[in-house]
């Protein structure tokens, strides 16, 4: 029988999905049940046979929320594509941001496969107000430079700008621009608190070399947080603590035991992507990583550089990936309790990193079926409700989305447990992953029998009230 359903339900359903292995972290459930969609909605649970417009077997396979990507660069048709295919139904650009809120959500409205959301960018203000080089990110010069009191202010101005008009979050790519003072972080955490948005943040330094550690860049953050309470997000905590990731985590947790609002996430790769004229190369970067030049490779080609290849490449600009991450530290980061999964992808003409197409299949594939790091609803629960919860205060709609309930958006994914894995590599990393069988947001499908869906765009926009 049924295990809760609203009043007055359908004769027949737009969609029943059968006979899957249901797993809804938010709720605990983990049983065999048929699922009854109408319009954008799941409207029944339940033991018994539903009626139906179409169905969908399910058996041998788990149903579960959509997958809620909090870090996400690449915003476009491409990218969704890959997204879709690794079972992500939400997609949403937080850590760089944008500087033009309403614009951003303009360009993608009634076109996506998945929906979409942003924040309101420090890195895009900083650069509107510093002026210099650089377009999405800063370049040598610009992310030196420190903004006077009167710039600070029209630097937080314009960050509350993005809020007003609907921005999910703030975001901070602090290690982008290692010019900015511990005011002007102040300031802009003051911003966010004010609206009660979440600052997602990519730390000022990255490794264990006192004294510009990632534990000090930790620090300043979550003394941030504190001073002004404004929640915070440590974006991609491995790739900033590397080998020291374990300490982070720790620190992470007793803040959060002392009662502050920080959360993080990781993705599972050992190895990191940023442009080469970006301040992470700036001097000193070999020391503070741990790597050298061999351990750069350049994505355009494939090639591992040497000096000689760096100093020509990083006059040119594009990207390149950095080997810099233990596996051991890479797993057990991703079977931390405290870790949501999130991508931190782009991907441009085919090019880029894996972690643009194969995170989720990666986590579920690699780290839950063939090493067992953690469960199934362990490996769900980072990708759905934990992400959902960290903004739903924000954004009220999200309390909608990362759960497999009655109500709730029919953002749902149906996998093969047997089959999942991604497929993409460092060489070849646009290559969609394996064992998604159906996918749908607001009901409707975007894979279907594996398949991709190539002519319907349902996504929508995730963004907070505008004032």
């Amino acid at each position: 029988m049924a295990i809760a359903a609203e009043p007055a339900l359908p004769a027949r359903y737009d969609l029943v999905i059968e006979g899957g292995r249901v797993i809804d972290p938010a709720s605990g459930l983990d049983a065999v049940r048929n699922v009854g969609v109408q319009g954008r909605s799941i409207r029944v649970i339940s033991e018994d046979r539903l009626d139906a417009l179409l169905r969908f077997d399910a058996r041998g396979m788990i149903v579960a929320p959509g997958f809620i990507d909090l870090h996400s660069h690449g915003q476009d048709e491409e990218n969704y594509r890959y997204k879709a295919m690794d079972g992500v139904t939400t997609a949403l650009e937080l850590e760089v941001g944008t500087p033009d809120v309403d614009d951003w959500y303009v360009q993608r409205q009634g076109k996506s496969l998945i929906n979409y959301g942003v924040s309101s960018g420090h890195i895009g203000a900083r650069m509107r107000v510093l002026g210099g080089p650089g377009k999405w990110l800063p370049e040598p010069g610009a992310a030196q430079n420190e903004a006077t009191d009167s710039q600070i202010h029209q630097i937080r101005r314009l960050v509350e700008a993005g809020l007003e008009r609907g921005a999910v979050a703030v975001g901070l790519g602090i290690q982008y621009t290692p010019g900015v003072s511990r005011w002007e972080i102040l300031e802009v955490f003051r911003a966010a608190a004010k609206h009660e948005a979440p600052c997602h943040v990519h730390i000022r330094h990255a490794g264990e070399k006192e004294p510009q550690s990632a534990l000090a860049a930790l620090e300043e953050v979550v003394a941030a947080a504190s001073i002004t309470g404004a929640p915070l997000h440590i974006v991609h905590v491995s790739s900033m603590g590397l080998r020291g990731t374990p300490r982070l985590l720790q620190a992470i947790a007793e803040a959060q035991s002392r009662g502050l609002d920080v959360t993080t996430e990781c993705y599972p790769y050992t190895a990191s992507m940023s442009p080469i004229r970006s301040a992470i190369f700036d001097e000193g970067w070999q020391n503070a990583l741990g790597v050298s030049y061999g351990d750069l490779q350049w994505v355009a080609t494939g090639e591992r550089l040497t000096a000689e290849s760096f100093a020509r490449y990083r006059e040119v600009g594009g990207y390149v990936i950095i080997h810099s991450m233990p596996e051991p530290m890479v797993r057990d980061t991703v079977a931390s309790p405290l870790t949501m999964i999130a991508s931190d992808g782009l991907l441009d003409n085919g090019r880029g990193h894996p972690r643009g197409s194969g995170t989720y299949a990666r986590v579920l594939g690699r780290y839950v079926r063939e090493q067992q790091a953690l469960t199934w609803m362990e490996a769900i629960r980072k990708m759905t409700i934990m992400p959902a919860q960290r903004l739903e205060r924000r954004v009220p709609a999200m309390k909608n989305k990362g759960r497999l309930q009655i109500g709730a958006d029919a953002d749902l994914v149906v996998f093969d447990p047997q089959a999942v894995i991604d497929q993409s590599t460092f060489e070849q990393p646009a290559k969609f992953s394996a064992g998604f069988r159906l996918v749908l947001v607001g009901g409707t499908p975007i894979v279907k029998d594996g398949q991709l869906e190539k002519t319907v765009a349902p996504g929508k926009a995730i963004r907070a009230a505008l004032r």
